[in-house]
Parts: C-alpha cells; structure tokens; sequence
C-alpha cells in the first residue's frame, strides 16, 4: 500500500496515539485537541502538524477548518462521564458533551456532501451501558440520521499489550460493508450484545454485526516492558512497608504464595475504595497475572499505578515510569513525552493503545476503505 492511500480526521488527539496505530499508509487532514500538554506532545512527535493540528475548543471549529473528504473521522472524545471511574453524568456531562461539539461538525459536514465515509467512535466501556443504555441509543441515533449504519466491538488491549484496558469501538459506514466483513466475532461481548438487543427497531435496522478475528496469542508480559532494577527509583522500605498493609488478606496471600515459590515476582499495584462490613476501606490491589491494571491520568481515581517485586526474600515498590506507561500503550521507545512524569502519564492514561488501533485499521478498516470491498458490497 502507497503512503496516504487513506485519509483521516482525528478529532480529541491527545498524542495522536489513534494516527500512530493507522500508521503510514494513512494520511491526516485534520487533528485537533483542547489541552496544551496534549497539542504540545502531537507536534513534538508529527513534524507535518503544523499543516493539519489544530489546538482548541472543538466547539469554536468550522467545517471550513476541515480540508476534503476523509475516509474516516476518529472521535476518541473525553471519556471521564462515561467512565466507572467517574460520576457517570453520560452525555449531558461537561467533558462527555464535547462528542456533540465533533457531531456538529460531521453534520455539517454530511449537508455539504462532504460526510466521512466511516466514522469510529473510541470511549469506555461504561458507553454502553450508560444511563441504562440511553447514552448508546443517542449515539446511535446520531449516526443513523446521518445515513451511517453501525455495529459496535469491546476490545481489551490485553490482548496485544500486557494492560487491562476495555475499550468501546463504534465503526459506522455510510456504504454497504462487504460481505466478509460481517458475522461473529469474539468482541462482540456480552455488554455488546446487550446494548445492541435493547436498540428502537428504526435503530436495529441499521446495526452491523462486524468481523473481527482475534490476534495472535499475546507474547509478552509485564515483565518484559520494565526497566532495569538498577535504573529506577524504588520506595524506601516504609513506604513498601505501607503499601503491603493496605492489601487485603487475600491479596496478601497471594504475593506471598508467589514469594514461597522463590521466584522472581513482577506486579502491578494500584489503590481502590473497597466496601467492608459497611464502611469505605482503602485497599492497595496487586494483579500478579502478567498484566497491569488500566492506566489512568494522574487526576484519576486510581492513579499512578505502583510496580512491585518480590526477589530474593524481599519485596520492593515503585512508581511506574512515564516511559512504561509509554510501551503500556504499545508506543515506540522514539516517541517523545511531556519532561514531566504528570504530564506524560496524562497523555499516556488518556490514549488508545495503538496495536488495538493497527489491528482494527488492518483487519476491518482498510478492508472496508478499499476500491475491492465497494466491489464485493455490490
């Protein structure tokens, strides 16, 4: 494929992390963010932004601002309504609103002939099931108004990188998907299904079961995208001390049971508020499968998420490195972040993990873009 053989809006860019899984054979014609961390960070790591980054409130934009027609605009708007981690306050919320700032635009977008070909939508999973199902119908009714049919898949990035992370991926198209790109597939859960079974008929008429196979078995773990013992900071021994008496008994137990085995044991600690015997307790919570749990921006409830190891009759904490949450999102080690830890993991916690993108582009997008897929639809 020749560079740019496609074309894209990316709308909420953050880093760009949704243009680094599209990859080289996908050509940007617009990009925008509100936040100057993020818009800084975009333009230290794309030297064509000046032609296309636009740094601003999507709310003050035009259709005139965007250039062309693109085969896709990608929406990953602000995700802190719809998250379980937030208040929940779905699409009326302050930062879950802004999707109607970029709806506003394909609409007008669609009125000068102009519409995207296909639009993917990337939020929490909390988007499905919000304010009962309400959020998705509105959603739905959006794209459906447009002339767009759509279908839905929950992707866990674990399954390419050693990070718990569900996301929601609504890809809508204005043309008949071909043939072989509808049927079953395994991110069609049971949140998916769900959300799809409680659709109006009007709505359901226009839903696209996509196929999407799962990739190769995950080949690394945790472990393995850690810097050296020697090149980080660890905690001294009270603050380790402190961070194992906030774990559970059971949680205890079981990094003493990996501890028992004399083996190295790599972990991913992070806080959550617990319910026990009626009162609000503060739990420290160690996953010891490999995998870290969901990386959050530093003004998330869970936050910077703590490393710790056990080896050789001892255990030692730290706090995850900017950097590790860089590979954590499937990022090259030549991707520059912020100089502070804050502002990198900002950009990191508030990113799509670029495998899941590049897999979704290779295995549905591109396909569904193509002159032979108008052919097959036909």
């Amino acid at each position: 494929m020749s560079r740019g053989a496609f074309t894209f809006y990316e709308f909420f860019a953050g880093g760009g992390m949704a243009r680094a899984g599209l990859g080289a054979g996908w050509s940007c014609l617009f990009a925008n963010d509100f936040d100057a961390v993020k818009a800084r960070t975009y333009r230290a790591n794309f030297t064509d932004a000046a032609e296309h980054f636009h740094e601003g409130d999507i709310f003050a934009l035009a259709p005139g601002n965007l250039p062309g027609r693109a085969d896709i605009a990608w929406a990953s708007s602000p995700c802190q309504d719809f998250s379980l981690a937030g208040a929940r306050a779905g699409l009326a919320g302050g930062k879950s609103s802004a999707f109607y700032g970029f709806w506003r635009l394909i609409e007008a977008l669609v009125a000068q002939g102009r519409g995207p070909r296909a639009i993917v939508i990337e939020n929490v999973s909390g988007l499905l099931t919000s304010h009962g199902g309400a959020d998705f119908i509105a959603v739905a009714e959006a794209l459906v108004a447009q002339g767009y049919r759509f279908g839905a898949l929950e992707i866990d990035a674990a399954a390419f990188l050693p990070q718990s992370r569900p996301r929601v991926f609504i890809v809508a198209t204005r043309e008949a998907p071909p043939r072989a790109l509808v049927g079953g597939s395994p991110w069609q859960t049971k949140a998916v299904k769900a959300a799809a079974a409680v659709l109006p008929p009007h709505l359901a008429r226009h839903w696209i079961w996509w196929r999407l196979a799962s990739p190769p078995a995950r080949n690394i773990d945790l472990a393995a995208l850690l810097e050296d013992d020697g090149a980080v900071a660890w905690h001294p021994p009270e603050v380790t001390a402190r961070w194992l008496e906030l774990m559970s008994p059971l949680h205890r137990a079981r990094l003493d049971a990996c501890r028992a085995r004399g083996e190295r044991t790599v972990g991913a600690v992070f806080r959550r508020m617990r319910t026990e015997q009626g009162r609000s307790v503060q739990r420290a919570e160690v996953r010891l499968d490999g995998l870290a749990g969901c990386l959050r921006t530093p003004r998330g409830g869970s936050s910077r998420q703590v490393i710790v190891v056990g080896d050789g009759g001892r255990v030692r904490t730290r706090l995850l490195s900017p950097r590790e949450a860089a590979r954590l999102m499937g990022l090259p080690e030549s991707y520059r972040l912020p100089g502070s830890a804050n502002a990198a993991l900002q950009v990191a916690g508030d990113g799509v993990a670029v495998p899941v993108v590049r897999w979704l582009a290779d295995r549905l997008l591109e396909p569904l873009l193509s002159p032979a897929a108008v052919i097959a639809a036909e």
